[in-house]
């Protein structure tokens, strides 16, 4: 492929299920929000619950999964990006680990090399599709 343009063959967030303990969280705070006796503290509460509810769905939207013809690498952070990439001729192995819940849910931990991606979506079909890429 020696003179071919790198090309995107997927582009993925991480699963949703992510955002269910932040958005758990940001529930309890409200809740506990409007049962405070002062005002002033329950506004607090609720304040801090919105605000956790709202960086778990910015680190959401701002982490992306992306396999390309050349490489695989997870690309985070709005301000301040980060990639952690591998190549995908340096690949020697590839893991995936799924609990029950993962598997029920369809989200697994896809290990390609150093490159650790927890709470992938459909880990199966990614696995299958960097494994044929770097044989």
């Amino acid at each position: 492929m020696e003179g071919a343009a790198e090309e995107v063959c997927l582009d993925a967030r991480r699963h949703g299920v992510v955002l269910a303990l932040p958005f758990g969280q940001a529930v309890g705070l409200a809740v506990a929000g409007g049962f405070w006796p002062l005002a002033l503290f329950g506004c607090f509460s609720i304040a801090a619950g919105a605000a956790i509810a709202v960086r778990a769905v910015w680190r959401w939207e701002w982490t992306h999964f992306v396999v390309t013809t050349e490489r695989v690498y997870l690309a985070h952070g709005w301000l301040r990006r980060r990639a952690k990439a591998v190549r995908l001729r340096a690949i020697d192995a590839v893991e995936l680990e799924q609990t029950a819940a993962g598997r029920l849910l369809g989200y697994g931990t896809l290990l390609v090399g150093p490159l650790e991606v927890e709470h992938l979506s459909q880990p199966k079909e990614v696995t299958q599709l960097v494994e044929r890429l770097s044989a």
